[in-house]
């Protein structure tokens, strides 16, 4: 039998989805579960999205081109300026997602044994896209009882090395919810220009900040405009998961130029999905502030819930819709695996995300999962009670 590649065997197994099969089995024995393990939410796509679908009327669904519809650069324009963000339509390349944007980043940027240094616990595809590129992530971690935020900037500077290209952040943070602060992004800047590395930037969680303090972006930075890699989706915003549009912007010309050789050998993204995306940038001020507004309540009302749990903490998400949190069992994986295979409470049970796939320092968060509050409150509600009742019950529990 013919050998598979040693990358695929290297890939990591995705931490939000290898529980789904057990997920389904329950679901099969008639058991509700309560899907905190995964960023799809439960909000309504923007009517005008919908709108745009029900109206189409093309003869033919054809190629788009390389870089995406020009029509749909232009709005993506207009919608970064409103975040004083100030890119041109020739600085946007769209993508099947935000993943191909991070995975064809990587590609133009980096040579096989190169390093890019990125604060954990992080999505766990970077990883992933890293390998498929032959390069190298380089974690600092941060820790729960710190709130996430970003380690000493000293720490980073001890890991660079010769083979070191870039820094990737996540900002707002997937998954923990941290959001960087002016100081601290400022602190990054200065070691990107000091080095004169890349910046990888993924903001596509940048709608939902809530703090009074203004949203930075890495294209707010002076004096790396050119450096900064900037990655975003539609998926998050919009509640457009399925469609698979999102976007690489960078000012860095040869990048770019390199860039759309990927895009060129994939042929195009999807049609029907940059049409939803166009239509859904005009989305009303109405639905932009239903949207925030029901995450500020999620938010308030999982973390209070998780905190009234006895031996349960999660700090104050300042961003994006996930949180990390500690709980008092022996092994978060096992545990999470358990709730799904041997667990239920009036005919409930609970679906999260082990949080030791968002590390690769061996050891982190092995007592600690990743929540989504992306569902309604009642069905947060619920889930509280089921996670609060497992953990009676879980013969694992650590005191």
């Amino acid at each position: 039998m013919p050998k598979i590649s040693q990358r695929g065997q290297s890939m990591p197994a995705s931490p939000i989805r290898k529980l789904v099969p057990l997920a389904r089995k329950a679901e099969e024995q008639g058991i509700k579960v309560i899907r905190l393990n995964i960023g799809q939410p439960d909000l309504p796509t923007p009517e005008e999205g919908l709108e745009a679908v029900r109206k189409l009327d093309r003869k033919i669904l054809e190629y788009s081109p390389s870089e995406g519809l020009l029509s749909l650069r232009k709005r993506l324009v207009d919608y970064y300026h409103r975040f004083k963000i100030n890119v041109d339509v020739d600085d946007i390349i769209v993508t099947t997602g935000g993943s191909e944007a991070v995975l064809f980043a990587f590609m133009a940027c980096l040579d096989p044994g190169d390093e890019i240094i990125v604060p954990e616990p992080a999505y766990a595809n970077y990883m992933a896209f890293a390998i498929s590129a032959g390069a190298k992530i380089v974690t600092i971690p941060s820790s729960i009882e710190e709130g996430f935020a970003l380690p000493p900037i000293q720490k980073f500077e001890e890991l660079i090395t010769p083979r070191t290209k870039g820094i990737l952040i996540c900002n707002p943070n997937n998954p923990t919810g941290y959001l960087y602060t002016q100081k601290e992004m400022n602190l990054i800047r200065d070691l990107v220009k000091k080095y004169d590395l890349f910046l990888f930037s993924d903001e596509v969680y940048r709608e939902y900040c809530y703090t009074g303090a203004p949203y930075i972006s890495a294209f707010h930075l002076p004096g790396i405009e050119d450096q900064v890699v900037l990655i975003d989706s539609v998926s998050k915003r919009y509640s457009e998961c399925g469609i698979r549009v999102g976007a690489l912007i960078t000012k860095h010309k040869q990048l770019k130029e390199n860039v759309m050789k990927f895009c060129q050998a994939r042929l195009s993204p999807p049609l029907l999905g940059q049409i939803v995306a166009e239509a859904s940038i005009g989305a009303s001020e109405d639905y932009m502030l239903m949207t925030y507004n029901e995450y500020v309540e999620r938010r308030k009302f999982l973390i209070d819930g998780i905190n009234k749990i006895p031996g349960c903490y999660t700090p104050i998400p300042m961003g994006a819709f996930y949180t990390v949190v500690s709980l008092p069992v022996d092994d978060a994986d096992k545990f999470c695996r358990w709730c799904l295979e041997e667990f239920n409470y009036q005919g409930a049970t609970i679906f999260m995300a082990p949080a030791s796939g968002f590390y690769t320092t061996p050891g982190m968060g092995r007592n600690e999962v990743r929540m989504a509050y992306v569902l309604n409150r009642d069905d947060l509600a619920q889930a509280l009670t089921v996670l609060a009742e497992a953990l009676k019950a879980y013969p694992g529990r650590a005191e």
